[in-house]
């Protein structure tokens, strides 16, 4: 087991450019102290170099980081592109493992929006409309219907308070500095 009954288990998914960073961002602002972000492109991309392939280290690893934040009392928002099939093991692991409540949510944008996303990214210059074709897929859901989706009417004001409310985050207090 792992976490506490009080700990929160969020996890983001979607396409690349869906707004996932944004909104683990936008919800630890909100929060304050005692949100863990474990993103799949920082422990995959910077800290592993590695690419995103089934059965990859990174996989246990962002499991692993997750885990640990759980355990050391930090509500933890999980993020990426996470497709099902690669990630969905060790995610359902840590859905059913989980002593406090666990919310999934799905991200869904169109293509040409994730176009228009990615070119205002810092990394829009390293990748283009090829790779990012090659990486979209529309609605990669976990099975169980475990997941939300929000679609790319929803502001990022809304999603962030969408999903405070649905977790419970919004009436928690936050760690003290």
């Amino acid at each position: 087991m792992v976490g506490t009954a009080q700990t929160r288990l969020i996890v983001l998914r979607g396409n690349s450019a869906s707004g996932k960073s944004t909104v683990a961002a936008g919800i630890r602002e909100r929060f304050g102290r005692g949100v863990a972000l474990v993103g799949q492109d920082n422990l995959r991309r910077v800290v592993l170099r590695e690419r995103d392939r089934p059965g990859a280290a990174n996989i246990g690893l962002i499991e692993v980081v997750a885990r640990y934040s759980l355990d050391a009392g930090y509500h933890v928002v999980l993020e990426g592109i996470l497709y099902a099939d690669y990630y969905g093991a060790m995610l359902r692991r840590l859905r059913e493992e989980h002593r406090g409540p666990t919310h999934g949510y799905y991200l869904d944008i169109p293509f040409q929006e994730t176009l228009a996303r990615h070119a205002t990214k810092p990394q829009a210059g390293e990748y283009g409309e090829k790779e990012l074709r090659d990486w979209y897929r529309p609605l990669d859901l976990l099975p169980g219907s475990v997941e939300t989706v929000i679609d790319a009417d929803s502001s990022l004001a809304d999603t962030v308070e969408h999903i405070m409310r649905d977790t419970g985050l919004a009436s928690l207090p936050a760690l003290e500095p």
